[in-house]
C-alpha cells in the first residue's frame, strides 16, 4: 500500500471509533512512556477496565509520580497504580527494569511499548554509544526491542499459567510509508551499527530518520511474530495517527511553524490517538488472531507499506532482525537463551509470512493466476493448431495413398491413423 498526502489527510479526518473496552479483572498492564501524551491517555482507558495492576514506566520519577496521582483522580481507579522508572536511553536501566519484573512483577498480560524520543537536529550519542538526535535508534528501537524480549518469558509464562493470550503492542506510525533503506545499508555487515553507532555513524542526519525508526518498529513486530508461530501471544504494531505531541517541542524555525499549522488543521488529541493503542491491546474479539504481526490503523488491520511487503523489504527485515539479536546479546546475554528457548525459525521463508492476508498478496495472486491462465490458454491453442495440422496432413496422405491404390488397381484400404496430442503440466504460482 502507498500513502500520499491526500491519503494522510483522509486518514486524519476519518471518524474514530470510541475506545474499545474489555474486562481486565485480575490482569497486569504495563505502559512505557506513560507520564503524558498517548501513553498516559491509554493508561487512563486501561484503568477504567479495572486491571489488578497498572504499571506506568516513566523516565522521570517526578513526572511519573504526578501522572500516577492525576490518573487516580481522573479515573477513580481502585486498584494498584505503580510507577517504575525506565530510561530507554540507558541499556542498564532496561536490564534493571526487566530483572525487577522477573523478581516481583508476577503476570504480564499487556505490554504497550510506547516510549519515543523527541526530535533534535544536533547529533548526539547515548552513554551506550548510539545516536540520540532526530530519533534515537536506541530509544525507539534497540531498547524497545530489548525490553520486549526480556519480558517475553514472563508473558509466555502468563499464557501458560492463566490460560491467557498476552499482547505485546509496538507503537509505530503511518510515517513508515515514507521510509525505506538503501541496499548498501542492508547489505553491510551490521546495518544497526552503520545506521546509528558512534563508531560507524558520523552523520549527516537524514530528514527521514524518524520515519525509518518507525519502519524498524514494524520490521521487529513482523519478524518476532514469525518466530512466535504457535505461541499463545499476540504481537502487533499500531499507528496512533498524527497527534498533538510534546515530542516535537524542540523543533525550531520554519519546521516548527509548519508543524504548528498542521497540528491545528489535522492533529488528533492524545486521547483520540490512544484509542488505537487500546484497540491493539484488547480489541479484535473472536478475530483477534488476525492481529498477529499486523499493522493496526483506525481500529482495524491495514496493509503496511509496499516496501515492507516487497522482497527487498523482507530481506531488510531479516537482516535487521539477525543483527539486532547479535547487538542485544552483547547488551544482555540472557537474550540468547530467550531467543533459543522461546523462538523458532520462521516456518516459511516468505516475505508475506506476517501479511495477515493483505490485499497486496491477494492482488498478486490474482495477477499471477490470470497470467498463468493466459499462458495455459495460449499453450492449449498451440496444441489445438498442431493437432489440426496433423489431421490435415494425415488426410492428405490418406487421399494420396487412395489415389495411388486406385491407379494400381489395388483393393481399397483405409490405414489406421493414430494421432497424439502433447500433454503438459503447469504449476500455478500463488503470491504468498
Amino acid at each position: 500500500m502507498k500513502l500520499g498526502f491526500f491519503g494522510f489527510v483522509a486518514q486524519q479526518r476519518a471518524p474514530l471509533a470510541p475506545a474499545h473496552k474489555a474486562d481486565l479483572n485480575g490482569k497486569t498492564v504495563l505502559v512505557t512512556g506513560a507520564n503524558n501524551g498517548i501513553g498516559y491517555e491509554a493508561a487512563k482507558h486501561f484503568a477504567r477496565m479495572q486491571p489488578l495492576r497498572l504499571i506506568l514506566a516513566c523516565r522521570s520519577k517526578e513526572k511519573g509520580e504526578a501522572a500516577v496521582e492525576k490518573l487516580k483522580k481522573e479515573t477513580n481507579y481502585p486498584g494498584t497504580v505503580e510507577l517504575w522508572i525506565l530510561d530507554l536511553a540507558d541499556f542498564s536501566s532496561v536490564k534493571s527494569f526487566a530483572e525487577k519484573f522477573e523478581a516481583d512483577g508476577g503476570r504480564l498480560d499487556i505490554l504497550v511499548a510506547n516510549a519515543a524520543i523527541d526530535p533534535n537536529k544536533k547529533l548526539e550519542y547515548t552513554k551506550d554509544g548510539w545516536e540520540s538526535a532526530t530519533a534515537s535508534v536506541q530509544v525507539n528501537n534497540l531498547s524497545t526491542s530489548l525490553l520486549s524480549l526480556l519480558l517475553l518469558p514472563r508473558m509466555l509464562d502468563t499464557a501458560e499459567k492463566y490460560n491467557a493470550v498476552p499482547r505485546l503492542v509496538i507503537v509505530s506510525s503511518l510515517v513508515h510509508y515514507f521510509a525505506k533503506f538503501k541496499k548498501s545499508l542492508v547489505n553491510s555487515k551490521n546495518p544497526w551499527r552503520k545506521y546509528g553507532h558512534k563508531e560507524e555513524f558520523k552523520g549527516p542526519l537524514s530528514k527521514d530518520r524518524y520515519n525509518e525508526t518507525k519502519l524498524l518498529n514494524l520490521f521487529f513486530t513482523r519478524a518476532l511474530n514469525d518466530r512466535l508461530a504457535g505461541k499463545p501471544i499476540i504481537v502487533t504494531s499500531v499507528n496512533p495517527g498524527y497527534c498533538y505531541s510534546s515530542l516535537r517541542r524542540r523543533l525550531t524555525g520554519l519546521q516548527a511553524i509548519i508543524d504548528s499549522l498542521m497540528e491545528k488543521a489535522l492533529a488528533r488529541t492524545s486521547e483520540e490517538g490512544s484509542r488505537q493503542l487500546v484497540y491493539a491491546s484488547v480489541g479484535g474479539g473472536y478475530r483477534a488472531d488476525q492481529l498477529r504481526g499486523a499493522y493496526i490503523n483506525l481500529s482495524k488491520v491495514e496493509e503496511p507499506s509496499d516496501y515492507i511487503l516487497s522482497k527487498a523489504g523482507h530481506e531488510a527485515q531479516e537482516k535487521f532482525w539477525d543483527t539486532l539479536v547479535e547487538e542485544l546479546i552483547k547488551v544482555d546475554p540472557k537474550v540468547k537463551k530467550i531467543v533459543d528457548d522461546s523462538l523458532t525459525a520462521p516456518m516459511m521463508d516468505s516475505m508475506m509470512s506476517s501479511d495477515m492476508g493483505s490485499k497486496k498478496g491477494s492482488k498478486k495472486s490474482k495477477k499471477m493466476s490470470s497470467k498463468m491462465d493466459s499462458m495455459k490458454d495460449s499453450k492449449m491453442e498451440k496444441e489445438s493448431k498442431m493437432d489440426s495440422m496433423k489431421d490435415s496432413k494425415m488426410d492428405s496422405m490418406k487421399e494420396s495413398k487412395m489415389d495411388s491404390m486406385k491407379e494400381s488397381k489395388m483393393d481399397s484400404m483405409t490405414p489406421k491413423m493414430e494421432s497424439s496430442t502433447m500433454n503438459s503440466n503447469m504449476n500455478t504460482a500463488m503470491a504468498a
